[in-house]
């Protein structure tokens, strides 16, 4: 079985920046183990695979460390190459996934130099994580190399820290983090004065072999509930302060998180497994 496989880097407008995600499009699915493999083989944070189903498109996202059942930056990456390369006249595409379905609108921007996908805007409708406080401990304060204001619990940890200086400064244990209770370790402060972001985000993952994840959607369906329940509002923009940086806009409501960013190709090529 070959594939076509298509590296995108999601909520950025430039390459090398935002998060990187591999996009395989099999005419059918592999097995479970070679997908792990690939994702391995791979390296990125996730490498997505998409088959069209007579049902529709179904998606499945591996890290190096396994399957996981929520990842919003290569859903944005899956949804790019879809309506880019496969689907070019249609702006919505729907993904049947382990967290459901999924949808993705594509907001189409001004055309420059001759790039007919410059400006494209991608909208995800993704569910909310019901948070619940948890006690701040010794262990997170060890493993974080600061100690967090407050801390919460859903699928992963989320910790909130008291400026944003603390969250880009942070250079946390990877083998403590394994030992604190969430999939993810996600840290969060208000963002910076007149910088025009709401707050200020990172998020790790070394139970997923994934120090730290570049730009996290599906960490931002816990920070973005949070931010707005502390703001009182529903429209947010966030930044991940990761190496490469990404920016997310977002809208909470009735237990969804809309998440919107763009995304620019890097490269395609073809997989040739045995």
């Amino acid at each position: 079985m070959t594939m076509r496989q298509y590296v995108v880097d999601a909520f950025t407008d430039r390459v090398f920046k935002g998060n990187p995600a591999a996009v395989c499009l099999p005419e059918s699915w592999p097995s479970d183990e070679l997908m792990a493999d690939i994702a391995m083989e791979n390296r990125f944070s996730e490498t997505a695979f998409v088959v069209r189903e007579p049902e529709g498109w179904h998606l499945r996202w591996f890290t190096p460390g396994g399957e996981i059942d929520l990842c919003g930056h290569a859903t944005l990456a899956s949804a790019y190459v879809v309506l880019r390369f496969v689907e070019p006249d249609a702006d919505v595409v729907r993904f049947q996934t382990m967290s459901g379905v999924l949808t993705v609108t594509r907001r189409r921007g001004d055309r420059r130099d001759g790039d007919d996908h410059a400006g494209d805007v991608f909208t995800m409708d993704f569910p909310a994580f019901d948070l619940k406080p948890t006690p701040v401990t010794d262990a997170m304060e060890r493993a974080l190399g600061a100690r967090p204001a407050e801390a919460w619990i859903g699928r992963d940890l989320l910790c909130v820290m008291s400026d944003a200086r603390t969250v880009r400064s942070l250079d946390p244990d990877q083998e403590l983090l394994k030992d604190l209770p969430g999939l993810l370790a996600n840290v969060t402060a208000v963002g910076d004065p007149g910088s025009g972001f709401d707050c200020v985000s990172r998020s790790f993952a070394p139970k997923l072999n994934v120090p730290e994840d570049p730009v996290c959607g599906s960490g931002h369906c816990h920070i973005l509930p949070y931010w707005s329940k502390h703001f009182g509002k529903t429209a947010l923009t966030a930044y991940q302060a990761s190496a490469r940086g990404g920016v997310i806009h977002a809208t909470v409501g009735d237990g969804r998180v809309s998440l919107g960013g763009s995304a620019v190709l890097f490269s395609i090529g073809t997989i040739l497994p045995d």
